[in-house]
């Protein structure tokens, strides 16, 4: 995995996990990033970041039309 630094405001409420979690499920959504790939980010299980998701308004349903039609044919 590549590092990456930032520099916060110190007025911004946020710790490391949070922001993590934020990053991932952003990049999951945008499929940049698989499900395990967006778990191993924030460094919980799948199950857990699954969970977490909801909570913090992330969906783990893809947008797309190819893929709802897909699942579709596959039900």
């Amino acid at each position: 995995m590549r590092t990456v630094s930032l520099t916060l405001p110190e007025s911004l409420d946020i710790n490391e996990l949070e922001l993590k979690i934020l990053l991932a499920g952003e990049l999951y959504e945008r499929e940049k990033l698989s499900l395990g790939q967006a778990a191993e980010l924030t460094g919980l299980s799948k199950r857990a970041f699954i969970e977490v998701m909801g909570r913090y308004g992330f969906s783990l349903f893809s947008k797309s039309d190819e893929d709802l039609l897909s699942d579709i044919a596959n039900a």
